[in-house]
């Protein structure tokens, strides 16, 4: 079951992955393109339709809204950009986890020296 679960989960980050790409493809109609727009913003947006503070409610939409978004958005694109968006996807998850690492070293310093210039404004 947790198998099952967690390729579900897989599925769906590629999808959220191959759904950016594709808004990018000028084949992509405008409809799909704002579909997906929002969709991908509703996704990484810290704000939530139902709050997640509140007990089973507040992931309903993160379990069932958020996937039926992405569905709706990949129905509406046409199938050949989806299948080079995946294939895209999958190529840059494939890339060497030291591109990966240096990505996340480039914002780690970025965030350490954010907040170091809000602590000397401070004491300023």
């Amino acid at each position: 079951m947790i198998a099952k679960i967690k390729a579900w989960a897989k599925r769906l980050k590629r999808e959220g992955y191959a759904l950016t790409l594709a808004i990018r493809d000028p084949r992509t109609p405008w409809l799909a393109k704002a579909l997906a727009i929002a969709t991908v913003a509703y996704a990484v947006s810290p704000i939530d339709l139902i709050p997640d503070f509140i007990p089973v409610l507040g992931f309903v939409d993160d379990a069932i809204l958020l996937p039926a978004m992405i569905w709706l958005a990949v129905r509406l694109i046409p199938d050949e950009v989806m299948i080079e968006a995946r294939a895209r996807v999958d190529a840059q998850l494939a890339a060497p986890k030291a591109l990966m690492r240096a990505g996340l070293i480039a914002v780690v310093v970025i965030w350490i020296a954010l907040l170091a210039a809000l602590a000397a404004w401070l004491l300023a």
